[in-house]
């Protein structure tokens, strides 16, 4: 088989959220670092892989995508291993909602307005990351409201919306309102222990 390329960086959310996809159906895969907050710039070369620079992108057998949810989705189809999207149109509607809430209302709030605020600035913008964390508790209140019974966000088999919400709230707990926040939703906070323990989620988390 030809190895699928995945291009980005490991620090990167949507990034690891793409190679957790690729653990999961056990693909063997390279991953070509591109930083985008590089001193030098993005690369110009990597403009031909996603026209407006972002991470990450992905190439299999002449095969371009980039966007992480078309990304996950081709990687779950495209190859044998377990299936990552429900089999029932309610259920993959739902998991679809829960990714597009997470990328409009989650990302922005929890990972750039209150972690990297926090954990980034000198002088961190108190009143960016307090509304931050307004957001995140309404997207914890709707996340919380869009789960099933089960060991996962949508029952009882992992999917797509799992392996997109475990980076995005894996970043929020690196600082300490985040975790505070977490600790106030049971489910979901007994549901992230499960998925940071998940094989995928350990092997692809950034060291040093």
């Amino acid at each position: 088989m030809i190895k699928p390329i995945l291009y980005g960086a490991d620090y990167s959310v949507y990034v690891r959220i793409a190679r957790m996809a690729l653990q999961e159906k056990g693909v063997d895969h390279e991953l070509v670092p591109v930083d985008i907050f590089a001193a030098e710039g993005i690369p110009a070369w990597y403009l031909e892989h996603h026209p407006f620079g972002r991470i990450p992108a992905f190439e299999h057998d002449g095969f371009r995508l980039f966007e992480t949810n078309a990304i996950a989705r081709y990687v779950d189809e495209a190859f044998d291993g377990p299936a990552l999207q429900p089999a029932d149109a309610r259920g993959r509607a739902r998991m679809g909602q829960i990714i597009g809430m997470l990328d409009a209302y989650g990302y922005r709030s929890m990972v750039w307005d209150v972690a990297v605020e926090r954990l980034e600035k000198e002088t961190a913008d108190e009143a960016l990351i307090a509304g931050g964390l307004r957001q995140a508790e309404t997207v914890l209140n709707v996340l919380t409201s869009l789960t099933t019974e089960g060991p996962w966000l949508l029952g009882e088999r992992l999917t797509l919306a799992d392996l997109h919400a475990a980076p995005i709230i894996a970043y929020f707990v690196k600082v300490s309102e985040g975790q505070q926040l977490l600790a106030r939703f049971a489910d979901i906070r007994d549901w992230y222990a499960r998925i940071a323990a998940w094989p995928s989620f350990v092997r692809t988390e950034k060291v040093g």
